[in-house]
């Protein structure tokens, strides 16, 4: 057996349980953002098929970097549709939606991804998991960018500060 110097048995199983979830939402909204990108249609195609397919990139080689630090940590990423399903907090979409919609939900998902990083990063700081606390951090700025980005193709305008 491997050796974890620094953490117990406890911590490293409380830090991957906390990284599955954090798996399970970016592998979902990976799905999503795919499927988003072969599915746009409308005036903005062109734009949002290239920023949805440059997201779900982003989000693709993530995963590979999640799931290698639940690795790391002694224990095994979700590897089932039915395992994601149940540690996802993000709504499939299973029918086509305008563009508009399909922003919203995009940004809904990276919001809830940033929740769930957000909770993970404070449970992994407090036993002082480094390594893990600098993945969620790396993660916590990708989807912030993301959503940003997201937002900023909305026709919405923003409530000055």
């Amino acid at each position: 057996m491997r050796n974890y110097p620094g953490m117990s048995d406890d911590q490293r199983q409380a830090a991957a349980e906390k990284l599955s979830y954090v798996f399970a939402d970016t592998y979902t909204l990976y799905f999503k953002t795919h499927g988003f990108h072969w599915n746009v249609e409308g005036p903005r195609f062109f734009g949002l098929h290239n920023l949805f397919e440059q997201q779900y990139g982003e989000l693709w080689s993530s995963i590979d970097v999640i799931a290698e630090r639940i690795r790391a940590l002694g224990y095994h990423p979700p590897t089932s549709y039915e395992a994601l399903s149940r540690l996802t907090t993000i709504g499939e979409q299973d029918r086509p939606v305008p563009a508009d919609a399909m922003i919203r939900q995009l940004i809904d998902g990276h919001e809830a991804v940033i929740l769930t990083i957000r909770a993970a990063l404070r449970m992994v700081q407090e036993v002082n998991d480094e390594a893990t606390t600098g993945v969620l951090a790396a993660r916590l700025e990708a989807h912030e960018k993301a959503a940003w980005m997201l937002g900023a193709m909305t026709a919405e305008e923003e409530p000055a500060a």
